[in-house]
Formats: structure tokens, C-alpha cells, sequence
């Protein structure tokens, strides 16, 4: 379906098209000789902390066949050449060196509005997309209504899309994408802009597609949940190489174990704020004792805070926040929402900064490794916006829990149980 041989892709820093005459010539003459650009050659490996070299391989050598029917979930850190790599297999622009075969019609959702005509309307886009896929004006006319009712825009189907939020756009765009029966379908991580009712029925469609096994997904995401759910194959990217390729769930293992140090705080600035839900910008996250002091270990006979610091952006707003935390193998094993907290159905917020604070008993799980995540959601529960593995964080064994026991306590959970022995003589 798919075949990818020894791709690269070179970018020059900088302005475009500041090149010399010198420089341009001499790139015509080794193309019309059938040799590679000779500029090829200088560039480095992507690594947004080297200041030296114009050039930056955004790709280096990627290799990777993709069998019909295959759903392929693609991680790693933000730069590590994810999205260059499904603008290639989309043919927003060309490899520098190597070579990509496909087979089949290619369906793709990058960048907000990417593809679409801001002039025209919802339902022009669908038509000109559908064209473009090759279907026929008839073909696309029997699907239309379904992809208006999945997109939730029928009131504005008719209204030019330069109009539309970006919520929107992502909408309509996945929807013609999946609805239009694409062979091969390529999801970035764009989806992240809708909210998590429709990022659940996005996710529900794209297991559908997959679940018929006559298309194929490659699917990235820094959602290690919907990875696991959604694909049969995974693949890691670092530096723009493929570091690993196999099981999703090895995979994600493999990345969270070696690519996240252990870190009880984890804090943001304007610059680099995780797009976070509607009315509430997270500042920081952070684990501390309950005298407020910040924790750099963690016992089984502790008690703990995770405390969240959040700007309230719109007056008299409803915040809602769950903890999450995760096992080392990221499987979900607690969560702790805060609508328990007092007066939190009648409580809004003006604006502002804020902490909200989750007390995790001691003497409740084992030692070990942990992740803990952040849901937050306003007045409607299943609206929201998740925020995966925050923070990594050691759990470690407690002498008065232990005592003189020795062995190995069995899984993640470690509650200090009341016993009580009487005789029955």
C-alpha cells in the first residue's frame, strides 16, 4: 500500500530564497547531470539546540513499508519529524532524497484548513475534496448529509469557511476525510483542537475504518490512550529517524520508560502553554507534602498533593479537573475528580489564578512507577481536554509499612488493611 525507501528531508534555515546565484547553477548542473543536490550533503540532524549550520535534515533515511489494512500509530517528542513525514506521504511537498510509493486514494487531515478553499463554503469543500479524491459529483452527493450530520456544522454548511472556529474546521475536515472512503487515511495530531466528545467519535469512526481492514490509517498523536485503542502498529520517531517499530503497546512503554525522567513539577509560560480547555490555561503542576513544600520523593506511608495552577481566562467559569494516575505500563489504575470539593455545583470562578489541590493518601499504593494526567472539562462532563503523563513520579518503599517483612508485595495497590486474630477455642 505504502512503501517508503531511504527518505530524507532537508530544510535550510533561515529566510527562503536567499541563496546565491552561485549556489542556484550549481544545483541546476548536478541535477541536469542526474546527481544529487550537493547542498544535501552539509545539513545536520534535526536538533532544535544546535545553533551551527544553515541546513536541518527534518528526515533521515526512513524506511518503512505499510501493508493494506494496517493502522499505524506514530509518536515521539514534539520536532521529531512526525508531521514532515505525513506532509510527504500527503505530497505537501517532496522528499529531498529517496523515494514513496502509495497505492490508492490518499486522504489527508494536517493542518487546520489545510486543503480547504477559505473562500467557499462547507459544502463546496466537500465537493472540491471529494474532486480531488477523484470521486464523482454524484458519488459525493450520497454522502454529503452524512458528512454534515458527523461534522455537527449543519447550521453554517453554507457559509464560507474563512468564518469557521478552528474547532470547526477540524470537524467538517475530518468528516470529509473519513466519509469520503479514502484507501489510505493520514490523521496528524491536529485533532487535539476539537473537544473530547468529538475527539471520542473521530477516534469511534477511525475504528471503524480500521476495524473493516480495506484502508489503511497512519494516525500521530501525543495521546498514548487513543494510540493503544486505535492502532496495530506503532512506530517511534526521534531526530527525525525511526528509532522502533511493533507492538503499540511495547512501543509507548519503550518511549515513556526512556524518553520522560522521573519529575514531580512541571511548569509552562506563555510561550509554550499546552492548548488547554476553553476558559482555563494550566501554569503549573506539581507534587508537594501537605505542608505545600515541593516533594522530590515519595514514600508508600506518605500522603501527597498533587496541586494544580491554573488562569481563569473568562469570569464566572465552571472548572472542572480530574487526576488521573497511570501504572509503569500506563494502564489507568485511579482518578479523582473534584466535583466532591465543597460547593463545587454552585462555586464559578471569576477571573484569575488559581490552585487546586488532590491529596493522595499514603498507605495506598505500592512502590513503584507512576504517571499522573490532567482532564479538564467545564460544565458538561464529557466536554473537555485530556492531557497525558504530566508527570513521572517514584513511589518508594516505607520501613514502618514493611516492618520486618522482606518479600515482595503483588500489584499496584498496597492499603494498610486492619488485621485482627482471636482464638476459636
Amino acid at each position: 500500500m505504502i512503501q517508503i525507501s531511504k527518505v530524507s528531508k532537508m530544510y535550510r534555515l533561515g529566510q527562503i530564497g536567499a541563496t546565491t546565484l552561485s549556489d542556484d547553477l550549481k544545483r541546476f548542473w548536478f541535477k541536469i547531470r542526474g546527481k544529487e543536490n550537493p547542498f544535501l550533503k552539509i545539513g545536520e540532524i534535526n536538533n532544535r539546540e544546535n545553533n551551527g549550520g544553515n541546513y536541518v535534515w527534518a528526515l533521515k533515511d526512513i524506511s518503512l513499508n505499510v501493508k493494506k489494512g494496517e493502522v499505524i500509530g506514530i509518536i515521539g517528542k514534539n520536532g521529531a519529524g512526525k508531521s514532515t513525514l505525513l506532509k510527504l506521504l500527503s505530497k505537501v511537498t517532496r522528499p529531498s532524497t529517496g523515494k514513496i510509493i502509495s497505492r490508492g486514494k490518499t486522504a489527508s487531515l494536517l493542518e487546520v484548513g489545510t486543503g480547504f478553499h477559505q473562500e467557499l463554503s462547507g459544502r463546496e469543500n466537500i465537493y472540491l475534496n471529494g474532486a480531488i479524491l477523484g470521486m464523482t459529483k454524484n458519488e459525493i452527493k450520497d454522502k454529503i448529509d452524512e458528512i454534515i450530520d458527523f461534522s455537527g456544522c449543519k447550521r453554517y454548511i453554507d457559509s464560507p469557511v474563512k468564518r469557521y472556529s478552528s474547532g470547526m474546521f477540524v470537524r467538517l475536515a475530518f468528516a470529509v476525510a473519513a466519509h469520503l472512503e479514502p484507501d489510505i487515511l493520514i490523521v496528524d495530531e491536529v485533532l487535539a483542537v476539537g473537544d473530547a466528545e468529538f475527539q471520542k467519535k473521530a477516534i469511534g469512526k477511525m475504528q471503524n475504518i480500521a476495524s473493516k481492514g480495506s484502508r489503511t490509517v497512519l494516525f500521530v498523536s501525543h495521546n498514548m490512550t487513543s494510540i493503544k485503542a486505535l492502532c496495530n502498529r506503532a512506530v517511534l520517531m526521534e531526530n527525525g529517524k525511526i528509532v522502533k517499530d511493533g507492538n503499540p503497546s511495547e512501543i509507548i512503554n519503550y518511549y515513556l520508560n526512556t524518553n520522560t525522567e522521573v519529575s514531580y513539577t512541571k511548569e509552562w509560560d506563555k510561550s509554550n502553554r499546552p492548548l488547554s480547555y476553553q476558559n482555563l490555561e494550566l501554569l503549573k503542576i506539581w507534587i508537594s507534602n501537605k505542608d505545600n513544600k515541593l516533594n522530590t520523593t515519595l514514600s508508600v506511608d506518605e500522603d501527597f498533593l498533587v496541586n494544580i495552577d491554573y488562569e481563569v481566562t473568562e469570569e464566572n467559569s465552571k472548572i472542572g479537573l480530574n487526576v488521573i494516575l497511570h501504572d509503569s505500563n500506563q494502564n489507568i489504575i485511579s482518578s479523582s475528580i473534584n466535583n466532591h470539593e465543597e460547593n463545587f455545583y454552585h462555586q464559578k470562578h471569576p477571573k484569575g489564578v488559581f490552585r487546586s489541590q488532590c491529596l493522595i493518601p499514603g498507605k495506598l499504593f505500592n512502590s513503584g512507577t507512576y504517571y499522573i494526567s490532567i482532564f479538564m472539562f467545564g460544565e458538561n462532563f464529557s466536554d473537555g481536554k485530556l492531557l497525558e503523563f504530566l508527570l513521572k513520579i517514584e513511589i518508594e518503599d516505607g520501613i514502618l509499612v514493611r516492618r520486618d517483612y522482606h518479600g515482595e508485595y503483588q500489584g499496584v495497590l498496597r492499603p494498610l488493611f486492619k488485621w485482627v486474630t482471636k482464638s476459636l477455642n
